[in-house]
């Protein structure tokens, strides 16, 4: 690891970064990035795809989980019906006979969705306690931002509905107004978070060095990283909620794809501010 000034605990910088001052727009990614609400979303459709995939000869279960993870987060980041299609593909190239992608897509959204309703009732009352289900320091990272005149956005592979009105049960919509972004409908190809950042870009008329963002998923850190912006890696430890470890698998994949930073959560406000604000006189 290497270490800078500021920063306490677990954090990994490339060797040849150096950061970009000022800042003025921060995008985040949402889920895994700023809120915990769809954790386990990869273990959801893991299942799925392990109960719709005809075996291979010789293949082992153990390779098959092997495979499915890998291709389930080789798409992370990008709309869901985009590996529902990846799935329906397999299963073809497999000899089975596949359903059309937005009936696995459907199917998916309604086994996440249990999950996410319970997690939104206990939000609402403040279960297990309040901000349980933001990532660890993202509410005090949001404020601190929003003081210091940045202008946020979310950009999401999630449809938009889902996310706003998550972030409106985590009381962090205010924060983003009408700058969330994702797909419009379960079937919506068209959104890509590279069009999206694009879009900030010349909307904002900002250079893409003043452009932060802040992921856990392979598009946002490429795309990021193609514009010219710095692409912070969100290695969120979704196994254990808080625990500030990170989740070394996501590290390795997303530091391997050229993010410049990466982090366990938002904890280390004081490095952050260090890192991209210096000239800040706010203290966290």
């Amino acid at each position: 690891m290497n270490s800078r000034q500021g920063f306490q605990g677990t954090v990994e910088f490339q060797a040849d970064f150096f950061p970009s001052i000022p800042i003025e727009q921060v995008v985040f990614d949402w889920d895994g990035t700023l809120s915990f609400i769809r954790a386990g979303w990869g273990e959801v459709m893991q299942r799925q795809w392990l109960a719709a995939l005809p075996f291979l000869a010789g293949e082992t279960e153990s390779d098959r989980v092997r495979f499915v993870h890998g291709e389930i987060w080789r798409l992370n980041g990008r709309p869901s019906i985009h590996q529902a299609a990846r799935l329906a593909e397999l299963i073809g190239e497999r000899g089975g006979k596949a359903r059309a992608a937005l009936e696995y897509e459907n199917e998916y959204q309604e086994q996440l969705g249990e999950v996410i309703a319970s997690r939104c009732r206990e939000a609402r009352l403040g279960l297990p306690f309040p901000d349980a289900w933001l990532v660890p320091g993202a509410r005090s990272l949001l404020e601190f931002l929003t003081n210091q005149g940045v202008i946020l956005h979310v950009l999401s592979g999630t449809q938009r509905r889902f996310v706003i009105a998550e972030a409106e049960v985590l009381g962090v919509k205010n924060f983003f107004g009408p700058r969330i972004y994702g797909p419009d409908g379960p079937d919506d190809r068209a959104f890509s978070k590279r069009t999206a950042l694009n879009q900030i870009k010349a909307n904002m008329g900002v250079s893409a060095q003043a452009i932060l963002s802040f992921g856990d998923g392979q598009v946002e850190i490429v795309e990021t990283k193609a514009l010219g912006g710095t692409a912070v890696a969100l290695a969120t430890d979704e196994s254990e909620f808080g625990s500030g470890r990170i989740d070394e698998a996501k590290r390795d994949r997303l530091m391997g794809l050229g993010a410049d930073v990466c982090l366990p959560d938002f904890r280390d406000l004081e490095g952050i501010r260090c890192l991209w604000f210096p000239s800040s006189h706010a203290r966290p």
